[in-house]
């Protein structure tokens, strides 16, 4: 048996059997959901929630600070920074950026493969803000979340791996098995994780480029899109697929010549969005 059969015969063998160890979600990020949870809950009383992780304090502080709030006024406490930016968004951009701390490892070519994998979560986190502001009804930060966690099915892959050296010395090999059974395990560990719906299925949906399931666009498509246009131009693996057969282009009401980079204002948008998630 092919090293690749072998690999790929033990994860899926691993899926089937519920015997892949699945991440669990960051403990400030249950902590927060359990307040937003609560429908009385206060800025203060979340506030004193995240304050317990200073670092992910300060980045909230810095995201209300950022252009992408439009906020007239300097925010300088947690409280404040939670009053503008609204219970719910805060939610999102915690469980978001709370996650980054899952995308590292100790050996070496593991941890590389991550932090590269965050970095493109984060492009196309940024990107699907923009088209979900620019050109649908779906809350914005919802499609922020939406392109962090669209490759969270690759920890597990990749902490399979670690497991297995002799798969990590064959890139390709490893391309191959993460680039077919990501979108599944993703949705899996978003099922764990108690994620709604409408999150669950884009880890597997925003690489099925003719899905067509509805007539409106859904937090899928805008991934899809942002996915498609999150890569440099000479490093694009998309780089040969048809984007006017792709159906979320036409969902979103953009034309697939359309490149957001390529449009002065958007560029600034999504440029925004990553300074503030970064």
């Amino acid at each position: 048996m092919s090293l690749e059969k072998e690999f790929l015969a033990e994860l899926v063998d691993a899926i089937t059997n519920d015997r892949l160890t699945l991440p669990t979600l960051p403990e400030v990020a249950l902590k927060i959901r359990e307040a937003v949870n609560d429908p009385d809950v206060s800025s203060g009383t979340l506030a004193g929630v995240i304050g317990q992780d200073a670092a992910l304090a300060a980045r909230i502080i810095k995201v209300a600070n950022s252009p992408l709030m439009r906020g007239a006024v300097v925010v300088d406490n947690l409280q404040l920074a939670i009053t503008r930016m609204g219970i719910n968004f805060v939610r999102n951009l915690a469980t978001g950026l709370a996650m980054e701390q899952m995308f590292q490892a100790t050996h070496d070519a593991v941890d590389k493969r991550l932090r590269a994998s965050w970095e493109h979560s984060i492009e196309v986190a940024s990107i699907s803000h923009v088209l979900a502001s620019n050109f649908t009804n779906l809350k914005p930060d919802q499609a922020t979340l939406a392109g962090l966690v669209h490759e969270i099915g690759i920890l597990p892959i990749l902490t399979l791996a670690e497991e297995n050296p002799d798969i990590l010395e064959h890139e390709v090999v490893l391309d191959k098995i993460i680039f077919k059974l990501q979108g599944k395990v993703g949705r899996a560990i978003l099922k764990a994780w108690d994620f709604p719906e409408e999150l669950r299925h884009v880890p597997a949906a925003c690489t099925d480029f003719t899905r067509d399931e509805s007539p409106n666009a859904d937090y899928a498509d805008v991934v899809t899109v942002a996915k498609l246009q999150s890569y440099p131009e000479d490093n694009n693996p998309y780089a040969n697929l048809d984007t006017s057969t792709v159906p979320a282009f036409r969902k979103l009401g953009l034309s697939h010549e359309v490149d957001v980079h390529h449009v002065e204002e958007l560029a600034e948008e999504v440029e925004e969005a990553k300074q503030a998630l970064s």
